[in-house]
């Protein structure tokens, strides 16, 4: 995500250090870097400069104040003046609670409406609402079945009607059956075309006279740059878009669409798909995305992933257990497990303070390691993951058999887990003693 605008912007900011000053030479050269950063990263060229000049403007004459160097402090001008062009703050979906809320999703075919659908109803259904989602798309082979699928797999009912060809007539009777179901909420999968043309509006229009939805939300594929904003105006000149879904984020996207589609058509972003999953989907935030495309990391969203997987009795429990009898085999399966269900691991990375350093030194997180360690320690029985200590050489052989790893890869992961007990045993003597061990005393040199 980014990937080669964040690196662009890492070398300004590398070339910016040690400099006492921002003298104005110094900040028109690294302004000509960043504006030529944005047009390479498919940015709307007034978009483009119209940031650089504001930076520009907040720039020069800028004392550095006590620590900063003149890097960080352009870097925050940058990072400030992003947050800005990608919307300021976090802008949420305004639904009304009676008798049902409906968010009506229309754009280009191959945008990934229908993804988005299911991904934008799984969300709201974790956040205590109850959806229902319905099929308007009847010119797209296996479109309406591609919906069902998706809602089975986030256990959401579906509304489809494969016989009926009016699709106003489908969207009010999946209103009444979100009312006959007791669903407040009815999220509207809409066709698409391959080019914005006049058959398409017109029935939108229709579908929006007929329903008067509280968001009607332009999904744009984020891998098609400015051409994203052509396709928002022209859909915000026939329709009253309330904002923006990114699709795609996780791709090769150049950025072009998140950069410039706020500062074009005044809309917000709302949310982005960052996965091919249904749960792949976050709220965007432009603070916390403008972070990461500056290497600052979005260490927010990672703690509100952890906190997803985080269960406070259970941490309780967890806890107890480890003062009483140590980490086991069984504790670690358990926070592996909690950890992939957070997302991709190269994505929970990218979420970490100077993770695009890491990539560009070609440092890249290995999930099948994960997925390795998970094999062996299923592999294992009960009372071995309990007391590894049993684990002798035939039983080492056996394990190996049965994940498909060597015994070498056994015996790497039980020095390993050894040493993560003795660390821990260390860590909880020290809290338990409050002295610090003579290793830790004067800090680091």
């Amino acid at each position: 995500m980014f990937q080669n605008l964040s690196e662009r912007l890492e070398s300004v900011f590398t070339r910016l250090r040690g400099k006492g000053s921002l003298r104005e030479g110094d900040v028109d050269e690294a302004l000509r870097e960043i504006r030529r950063a944005l047009l390479e990263a498919d940015v709307h060229f007034s978009v483009a400069r119209d940031f650089v000049a504001r930076v520009k403007e907040a720039a020069v004459g800028e004392e550095v104040l006590g620590r900063l160097s003149a890097a960080e402090q352009v870097a925050g001008i940058v990072h400030r003046e992003m947050a800005a062009l990608l919307g300021g703050g976090h802008e949420d979906l305004q639904l009304r609670t009676v008798p049902v809320a409906t968010v009506m999703l229309v754009g280009l075919q191959g945008s990934g409406k229908t993804s988005f659908a299911a991904k934008l109803a799984g969300h709201l259904r974790r956040r205590g609402r109850r959806p229902l989602l319905v099929g308007a798309d009847i010119y797209r082979p296996a479109a309406m079945e591609q919906l069902a699928v998706l809602a089975r797999q986030i256990d959401v009912p579906a509304h489809v009607d494969r016989e009926e060809r009016d699709v106003v007539r489908i969207a009010q009777a999946g209103r009444a059956a979100a009312r006959e179901q007791l669903r407040d909420l009815m999220i509207l999968d809409t066709a698409g075309r391959l080019h914005v043309d006049e058959e398409l509006m017109a029935e939108l229009e229709r579908l929006n006279d007929a329903l008067r939805p509280d968001e009607i939300l332009l999904v744009v594929d984020a891998m098609t740059g400015q051409e994203a904003v052509r396709v928002a105006e022209a859909f915000q000149a026939r329709l009253p878009l309330t904002g923006v879904l990114l699709s795609k984020l996780d791709s090769d996207a150049r950025g072009g669409a998140a950069l410039s589609v706020r500062s074009v058509t005044g809309l917000p972003v709302k949310y982005a798909g960052v996965g091919e999953t249904v749960g792949d989907i976050e709220p965007f935030h432009p603070a916390r995305m403008a972070g990461r495309i500056l290497g600052l990391g979005d260490v927010l969203t990672l703690v509100e992933k952890v906190q997803q997987e985080h269960d406070e009795a259970e941490a309780e429990a967890l806890q107890k257990r480890l003062r009483k009898q140590g980490l086991t085999m069984e504790d670690l399966l358990a926070q592996l497990e909690k950890l992939q269900r957070m997302g991709p691991l190269n994505k929970i990375v990218e979420m970490l303070p100077g993770a695009g350093k890491l990539a560009a030194a070609g440092v890249q997180p290995d999930e099948r390691e994960l997925v390795r360690v998970r094999a062996i320690i299923q592999s294992m029985t009960r009372e071995e993951r309990r007391r590894p200590e049993i684990i002798d050489g035939s039983r080492r052989r056996r394990i190996a058999r049965g994940s498909g790893r060597s015994v070498q890869e056994i015996n790497r992961l039980l020095k390993q887990f050894e040493e993560m007990r003795k660390m821990m045993k260390t860590v909880a003597r020290v809290r338990k003693s409050g002295r610090v061990p003579e290793l830790f005393r004067g800090g680091f040199h």
